[in-house]
């Protein structure tokens, strides 16, 4: 294992490259980044870059706003096949349609759809910010909010809004058991329960922190409680191990019998993978001009807003 990690280094020296990784990743490849975040931090970081090739881990829509971001970067990503059912469950000719119906609305879309869904937007939003962004309109603004559901739902609650919402999610947080969470709260009963926002409300209802994935590993860290029940992708358990060993992680199990909620889409991204991306400089992402300009107005003001 040793030689793989020799390699990539010294191709990441050759190609003057970054790695850039989303917490979901797999240990391994969040110990080789160059900088781990959130998608808002990610997206904060990619402005600074000053390599010339940006090697992204994590989905293909992180990858694409990289490139929006970057456009004079070369942006490779491991595996192409690295989709985000999120993203996928808002093709844009729909999503075009949809906004298409209701000209009054402002257009605020969560980062976790494609480039050409960010083009239709007017501005975008994170799980770290959304609350911020919709707050930075008026109370009786209309908004359209796409494309998940249960985030929608999450910050109309909080901000006392009647966004219309698309009735996307994405299946890893969807898939969270109730009977499981409280099977064990009953058995960690000094347990804090630590929820990401695109889970169902039936997740919710039982969090002591709902929070980016950024927000729920600050909050692990500052917290005094030794035991946590993780209701997000168990890839951000590597973060909190590492920087508080001490304490107790449980990653909350899916509703279909397996032990652990890995997003398969994230976990298609391997070290090999990441050798052979630098190697032939391939998958990498080619976007047409026009829909890159028009995703980045949503894109800026968002980072304005944040």
């Amino acid at each position: 294992m040793s030689d793989i990690f020799t390699e990539l280094d010294k191709l990441k020296r050759e190609r003057n490259a970054v790695i850039l990784s989303h917490y979901y990743q797999a240990p391994d490849i969040q110990d080789v980044a160059d900088f781990v975040g959130d998608s808002l931090a990610l997206a904060q970081h990619a402005k600074k870059i000053e390599e010339d090739v940006i090697l992204f881990c994590g989905v293909y829509f992180m990858c694409e706003t990289a490139k929006i971001i970057n456009p004079e970067k070369r942006v490779i990503f491991p595996d192409q096949n690295a989709g985000c059912s999120l993203a996928e469950s808002a093709p844009v000719n729909v999503v075009e349609k949809w906004i298409d119906n209701h000209p009054e609305y402002t257009v605020i879309s969560y980062i976790n759809c494609s480039a050409k869904v960010k083009a239709l937007s007017d501005v975008i939003c994170t799980s770290s910010n959304a609350e911020r962004i919709i707050n930075s309109f008026p109370v009786d603004e209309k908004i359209l909010f796409l494309p998940d559901r249960f985030l929608g739902s999450f910050i109309n609650s909080k901000t006392n809004r009647n966004m219309r919402l698309w009735e996307g999610s994405c299946h890893v947080h969807e898939m969270f058991s109730v009977q499981e969470l409280i099977r064990l709260k009953e058995k960690y009963s000094d347990a804090l329960v630590l929820a990401h926002p695109e889970c169902s409300i039936e997740i919710l209802v039982y969090a002591d922190h709902i929070g980016s994935t950024s927000s729920i590993i600050g909050y692990s860290m500052a917290s005094k409680a030794k035991t946590f029940i993780i209701a997000t992708e168990p890839g951000v358990i590597h973060q909190m191990k590492k920087h508080k060993s001490d304490k107790t992680y449980i990653p909350l199990p899916p509703n279909n019998g397996c032990s652990c909620n890995e997003c398969p889409y994230m976990r298609l991204n391997t070290l090999e993978k990441m050798v052979t991306a630098l190697e032939h400089m391939s998958p990498e992402i080619i976007m047409d001009e026009d829909v890159r300009l028009n995703a980045l107005k949503p894109l800026e003001r968002m980072l304005e807003l944040s």
